[in-house]
């Protein structure tokens, strides 16, 4: 292809020669000649830096500029990614520490309602436990009270045979009518003031 653009340079510079004689074209020839230009090799050059631009440009530049706006927009959507996930986590942690406090909450409700229901069982059974003891005290009062009256029923039968038995020893000597109907008096009012 080189071979191709080098004929054609070669065909443009008879042209370009006779463009440079006129009076523009002379100045311009003269500075080419001192620079050492050649016309032919200049365009050529320019040809080939085009085309090599064009093909870096397409098959290097361009593939290598997508995937940078690619790795850029990865890079973006990861970005977006990390703060919407720190966005959920201090959301969740939020969620996480009101519910934890709303259990905490729950647990104190649950235990004051557990103490409130067992002092009131307590009171209750220390009520119940206190009305027992009442009712025992009571009957073992009313059984006291049974045995007491028994018993001065027991004695008062017992001390009345005695005074009868010693009555009659006392009696069986010799005592008049009216002794003896004066003692049983004296007797009779002493067992009913036992």
């Amino acid at each position: 292809m080189l071979s191709h653009l080098l004929i054609i340079a070669q065909a443009a510079v008879p042209a370009a020669d006779a463009a440079a004689h006129g009076e523009t074209g002379g100045a311009i020839s003269r500075i080419t000649q001192q620079f050492g230009v050649s016309w032919p090799f200049l365009l050529a050059q320019i040809l080939n830096f085009s085309l090599v631009a064009f093909i870096l440009w397409r098959f290097a530049f361009k593939p290598v500029l997508a995937m940078l706006d690619e790795r850029q927009k990865k890079i973006s959507d990861g970005l977006r990614f990390a703060d919407e996930m720190k966005a959920k986590l201090d959301a969740t942690q939020q969620e996480s520490a009101a519910s934890a406090k709303r259990a905490q909450v729950e647990a104190t409700r649950i235990i004051d309602e557990a103490r409130k229901t067992a002092k009131e069982f307590l009171d209750k059974q220390t009520q119940e436990s206190s009305a027992r003891a009442g009712e025992i005290i009571a009957k073992a009062q009313q059984v006291i009270e049974l045995e007491k009256r028994k018993m001065l029923a027991e004695a008062r039968t017992e001390i009345a045979r005695l005074v009868v038995a010693i009555t009659q020893q006392v009696l069986s000597k010799e005592m008049s009518d009216a002794d003896r109907s004066r003692y049983n008096e004296a007797a009779a009012r002493e067992l009913t003031n036992v």
